[in-house]
């Protein structure tokens, strides 16, 4: 399935095939170090701090043999005055590939419109597709399945409830996410929105929260968290879900906020594999758009 040159900004760039074709190739990936990239280089603008992003990423285009590339705004002449456009022009000319991590979605799709080698999303405000690629392989791990598979979602509607619920959507699962009033996800999102988080959890296989407090909500610190208090993921929802149902997130935690400690680290976790199938499912998107299968 020939992917190379294309761009990943969205769950819905791709199709269901190819979806799944680049989840295969992720676990062909596991373990494998063949230099497929050898000689290429990958971009990293990243807009805002990130560890298991930026570090995946990194180690991913290593492992294929390339060369990571991080690139801070502030160290280029975006910081002083040079215009994205003009930026991606000239990147283009130096790397294969850039990874972007910005909140704005909009801007991401400048970047793409612009450039002329493939980019790929790290995380925009509107969607976090690479995570939802890592979080539905986690699933596929651990169930064993994917078609008739239920998601409970419990917390704040964030962009990575809006790209996983998109790719369950594509791939059989359902999505039934508990979020408080004023916390929903964007209208059209492909999902059932409750209030109780006992409802979403309630027979669930699969269990997932993120984060109450994000970048660039600080200042409504103490009211999300205030408003969010109730949508904890905890031994509680836990006992309501399924036989043997795993726990889920995108991390960074805050134990005893969004999630409970003696979920985060328990035996239904499934939180650090689902953090190094970033590794995997990236491995998978540089060697199938850079054309290295």
């Amino acid at each position: 399935m020939n992917l190379k040159g294309r761009d990943f900004l969205r769950v819905d760039d791709f199709s269901t095939d190819e979806l799944l074709h680049v989840l295969d190739f992720a676990t062909k990936l596991k373990g494998d170090r063949t230099p497929r990239l050898a000689g290429h280089t990958l971009g990293l603008v990243f807009a805002q701090p990130s560890t298991r992003t930026r570090i995946s990423f990194s180690v991913a285009m290593a492992q294929l043999g390339g060369m990571p590339i991080t690139l801070q705004a502030s160290e280029m002449q975006l910081s002083r005055g040079e215009s994205l456009g003009d930026t991606a022009r000239v990147l283009s000319r130096y790397v294969d590939a850039i990874a972007i991590r910005t909140l704005s979605h909009a801007e991401l799709e400048e970047w793409a419109e612009v450039a002329t080698i493939p980019v790929i999303n790290a995380l925009t405000q509107g969607e976090h597709p690479c995570q939802a690629l890592a979080d539905v392989l986690t699933i596929r791990d651990r169930i064993g399945r994917l078609e008739g598979v239920k998601i409970g979602w419990v917390g704040d509607g964030t962009n990575v409830l809006v790209s996983l619920a998109r790719l369950a959507s594509r791939l059989g699962m359902e999505v039934v996410a508990a979020c408080p009033e004023g916390y929903d996800p964007p209208v059209g999102t492909p999902l059932t929105l409750v209030r109780d988080p006992a409802e979403a959890a309630r027979d669930a296989n699969v269990l997932v929260t993120d984060i109450w407090v994000s970048l660039g909500q600080e200042a409504t610190k103490e009211q999300r968290l205030r408003d969010l208090e109730s949508y904890r993921l905890d031994s509680t929802l836990l006992d309501l879900a399924a036989d043997g149902a795993i726990a889920m997130h995108c991390l960074p935690a805050h134990p005893g906020e969004e999630i409970s400690a003696d979920v985060l680290y328990s035996e239904n976790s499934a939180i650090w594999d689902e953090a190094e199938n970033r590794l995997h499912v990236q491995k998978a998107l540089l060697a199938l758009v850079l054309g290295a299968v």
